[in-house]
């Protein structure tokens, strides 16, 4: 179970890792960590430039979202060795959920993401859910978030910022999120089952903080009432829904650019530190599997040089 105070850092398995000339870089996918083994159908990621010069992507404008790029949907597909997983999501939607990922409870969940945050969520799944749901509820939101951070592409006029406060009878359930690119979840919730069905709630915390991993949003989830399980867990995810809609979501007085923050004194692009930071994620967890390995006499000591070199 992940931490209440902090995002978990991932400990990625480097036996499989070849080079290739650029370009054609290949991974042994059975041995990545579970959130890298993606295959996405969506077009190869471009270079994004901080300048507010117009992109070939932008469409005409529409009335209802003027500043906000057309045609904003993440499709991903992620085949691991226990699950094979499929999503497509329009946050331009009008609700529609499609999702069927062979546990029963998660797709209702999945309906309240898409009915409550107006999303068009499309989740198709197959798993090991004979041993447990532990594995397609991972990938299912690995591939979720992965989804959600394509469709959002350039970010351009977006709020950024969501907060929301979901009742149902007597559970209260407050979600806070930022779309900034750096990854982390807050979590309190109590819920008083070990399950609700068949399914297992420790489940729920794992499945934001998969999202979070790929999607790279802050999120921060609290319980401020509520003793039915399902009703808390429920709950949770309209709040997030609605949320999530929030910081999609054209805001008319940013003009169409996209949302910054100082660090020093200096302007960064958004976009310019989600590089960053997923490029010191790297650093850091590649130096924590190579310090256990070491230590584990797996690895000769001569090796010192590449953690010195990625520290």
């Amino acid at each position: 179970m992940f931490s209440q105070s902090s995002a978990q850092l991932v400990r990625p398995n480097l036996v499989g890792f070849t080079l290739s000339p650029p370009g054609k870089a290949s991974i042994a996918s059975s041995s990545l960590p579970r959130f890298l083994r993606m295959e996405s159908q969506s077009q190869p990621l471009q270079s994004i430039s901080c300048a507010s010069s117009p992109s070939n992507n932008l469409s005409q404008a529409t009335p209802s979202s003027s500043l906000i790029e057309s045609a904003r949907i993440g499709e991903v597909k992620r085949v691991t060795k226990e699950t094979n997983v499929s999503v497509k999501i329009n946050l331009d939607g009008t609700g529609v959920a499609d999702s069927s990922t062979g546990i029963p409870f998660l797709d209702h969940m999945l309906d309240q993401l898409a009915s409550h945050g107006l999303f068009d969520v499309h989740v198709r799944a197959t798993g090991d859910v004979h041993i447990d749901d532990h594995h397609s509820n991972e990938d299912i939101a690995l591939a979720i978030g992965t989804a959600l951070l394509k469709a959002l592409g350039e970010r351009k006029g977006i709020n950024r910022f969501g907060d929301f406060t979901a009742p149902l009878d007597e559970a209260l359930i407050h979600v806070s999120l930022d779309l900034s690119g750096r990854p982390y979840l807050g979590y309190n919730l109590e819920i008083p089952t070990q399950r609700v069905g068949n399914y297992d709630t420790q489940l729920v915390e794992h499945f934001f903080q998969s999202l979070v991993n790929t999607s790279g949003m802050t999120l921060h989830i609290r319980q401020l009432a509520g003793e039915n399980s399902h009703h808390i867990i429920e709950a949770t995810f309209k709040a997030f829904a609605r949320a999530l809609r929030q910081a999609t979501e054209n805001d008319p007085r940013r003009g169409g650019t996209i949302p910054r923050f100082d660090l020093s004194s200096t302007t960064f692009c958004y976009t310019h530190l989600d590089r960053i930071n997923i490029i010191d994620y790297f650093k850091r967890s590649i130096v924590t599997v190579l310090r256990a390995e070491q230590s584990e006499g797996k690895l000769p000591d001569s090796l010192f040089i590449i953690e010195f070199i990625m520290s």
